[in-house]
């Protein structure tokens, strides 16, 4: 997989690809990362990118001329992505089908944003959730991690990503390690049974437990078989 991001800041991206497990999987050639910087396309002798928006108001724009000139050298792409809270939400179905792709470039604003005729250019908007940021780097790396962890070899063990929050429709199950109690707090007695169908059924209710509490919107739209159904209303029951 290849990733380019275009960015006024390629310093804010490059720290983040230098460590942990996105360092070893561009070591092992499994993915590529290339950052371009937005201001190298900037116009004049103070390489300008922005300028003040037509019909007034606060902020600045990046022009469009600029954007697109940083666009077109590094097409083609499978996929031209501009990250922006006025997007459709980035959810794991959306990483999955991502991470089929070959290449895909991650268009990161500043300020106000980019000036609207940007979006002629893209295939794509991407919002990574109902806030406002001071800038699209951390939603472009959102999308890099997400789908980069789902490329074969990335991750050491692929069942941990079959398990994941959202990849079933659910909330992840709680997760436990040593010790075994902790200030009064004990693991479940189930998982140090090493009864491994007991471990798995346990694991399955407390996820449908926790999306229920937390998120209970994604229940309704969860792929349950029956007995998760029986135990939505034992769960419900319980209060």
């Amino acid at each position: 997989m290849r990733y380019t991001i275009l960015t006024l800041f390629p310093g804010l991206i490059r720290p983040w690809l230098s460590e942990s497990l996105l360092k070893k999987a561009q070591e092992r050639g499994l993915i590529q990362v290339e950052v371009v910087d937005l201001r190298a396309y900037g116009l004049g002798r103070h390489r300008t990118v922005d300028d003040t928006p037509y019909g007034g108001g606060a902020g600045m724009v990046i022009r469009p001329d600029v954007a697109v000139a940083a666009l077109e050298t590094v097409l083609p792409a499978d996929e031209v992505i501009l990250l922006s809270p006025a997007g459709e939400p980035f959810t794991q179905r959306v990483a999955e089908e991502l991470a089929r792709r070959d290449h895909l470039v991650l268009l990161s604003g500043r300020y106000e944003g980019f000036d609207a005729r940007v979006e002629a250019f893209v295939t794509r908007s991407l919002s990574i959730g109902d806030y406002v940021l001071m800038g699209g780097e951390v939603a472009a790396l959102a999308v890099l991690e997400a789908t980069a962890r789902l490329i074969p070899g990335v991750i050491g063990d692929p069942e941990s990503h079959r398990r994941d929050s959202f990849v079933r429709g659910l909330l992840d199950h709680p997760h436990y390690t040593r010790p075994p109690e902790f200030r009064g707090l004990r693991v479940p007695e189930v998982l140090l049974s090493g009864n491994h169908p007991e471990v798995d059924r346990w694991r399955r209710r407390e996820a449908l437990r926790k999306t229920l509490a937390v998120r209970p919107e994604l229940v309704r739209e969860a792929r349950l078989g029956p007995l998760e159904v029986a135990w939505l209303a034992e769960i419900d029951r319980e209060g």
